[in-house]
């Protein structure tokens, strides 16, 4: 089994699309296009999974930097997904000191010695 990468293709394209232009290449065990969570819109690219590796090379040969519509569509064996933080996406984690820099949300001294103020700000409690 391997799986392609298929990259630059036309927004319009369905998974449907994908499994005919890779049904010459034997099996298709799967054809997953990647799409925007919050729009649903393609993000031009998918994967399909093919059954047999050779077919799966032979596709490579013959489909990289073919036209689909109006596109050159790139094809390439995928690469393993990559590790990716989970959270927010805001990056950073918790750096201490929140908005405050040093202060606690009463304006006094937090636990590492920081200058207090005169209070006022945020009362996040």
């Amino acid at each position: 089994m391997t799986k392609l990468y298929i990259g630059n293709l036309p927004y319009t394209t369905t998974e449907d699309d994908l499994k005919a232009l890779f049904a010459a290449y034997g099996n298709i065990l799967s054809a997953t296009l990647i799409t925007d969570r919050d729009s649903g819109r393609s993000k031009g690219f998918g994967f399909i999974e093919l059954e047999d590796d050779a077919k799966a090379a032979e596709a490579v040969t013959a489909l990289d930097k073919s036209a689909m519509g109006d596109r050159t569509i790139f094809v390439s064996v995928a690469r393993p997904r990559e590790e990716r933080p989970q959270g927010g996406g805001f990056g950073g984690g918790n750096r201490g000191g929140g908005f405050g820099g040093g202060r606690d949300s009463r304006g006094g001294r937090d636990s590492r010695g920081g200058r207090g103020g005169s209070g006022g700000g945020w009362d996040r409690s």
